[in-house]
């Protein structure tokens, strides 16, 4: 499958924003990491704005940039979203209400729970009636949306961005599913070119034997295994540093993913 890349949008520890991350994926500037910051998005209505969890202010962060990147209509796109790990913290706060004598779970925690709400709230800012697919595939939710993204584009002829997504959970899950940092990145996928398109992808499943492709840097490399949408991050150093490059990225446990990224 062969797709084009219009807009990247990415926010992680020491990433902060894609134009930032960019040099530093790039090897021009040193990796510092940093607290994530995340705000809400300006797109949302006031009301919206203050019932948006955390998670689904991250993906809508990073999908906002890859839009503007691409200088592309956002409600005429159609979105794939991947996260491993969803609203923990409504889970986490659902849980607590069961366990209590009311036992009465708010409405609005309950919306938020569902694993598309990144998409409902998405739809709200975007106004876009575009379809949406939300996926969990636990450590390969990245692999799983990228395939998902690109077999759309290719199969309908139509742009679609992929929002990757994960946020840490708090105690006691935390413990029992620790991730490391929050961390967002996402891609608006095309069929063809345009005058902002940087690089295509070429995805091909590999058997499972096949190396990943690991950050030279320590650091990035440990945000690389400690979360599951961070397993963009060797596909985004490849467009970060302009060269044809041939990625493996985790997937399966039998199976890996090769991208081959040429630069336009």
């Amino acid at each position: 499958m062969r797709v084009f890349v219009e807009g990247v949008g990415l926010l992680g520890p020491g990433l902060q924003g894609w134009k930032a991350a960019r040099r530093i994926l790039a090897g021009e500037e040193p990796f510092r990491s940093a607290s994530t910051i995340i705000a809400a998005s300006e797109l949302l209505p006031p009301a919206e704005r203050r019932r948006t969890p955390v998670p689904v202010k991250l993906a809508l962060a990073v999908g906002q940039e890859a839009f503007e990147n691409a200088g592309r209509d956002a409600a005429s796109t159609a979105t794939v979203f991947t996260s491993s790990s969803g609203e923990g913290e409504t889970l986490h706060q659902m849980c607590e209400t069961l366990a209590s004598e009311e036992r009465e779970v708010s409405p609005t925690r309950f919306h938020n729970s569902v694993h598309n709400a990144a998409a409902g709230y998405w739809s709200i800012a975007t106004r876009s009636r575009e379809a949406s697919t939300s996926l969990c595939a636990y450590d390969a939710s990245f692999g799983a949306g990228l395939i998902e993204a690109m077999t759309q584009v290719v199969s309908l002829r139509k742009a679609v961005a992929l929002i990757a997504y994960d946020q840490p959970y708090p105690e006691p899950l935390h413990s029992a599913r620790p991730l490391l940092a929050s961390f967002g990145a996402a891609l608006v996928l095309t069929p063809e070119a345009s005058g902002r398109t940087s690089a295509t992808f070429e995805l091909e499943l590999l058997p499972g034997e096949e190396k990943p492709a690991r950050m030279s840097d320590s650091a990035l490399e440990e945000l690389r295994l400690g979360i599951p949408a961070a397993r963009a991050l060797p596909l985004l150093e490849a467009l970060a540093r302009k060269t044809q490059s041939d990625v493996v990225l985790d997937f399966l446990t039998e199976t890996r993913l090769r991208v081959s990224v040429n630069p336009c």
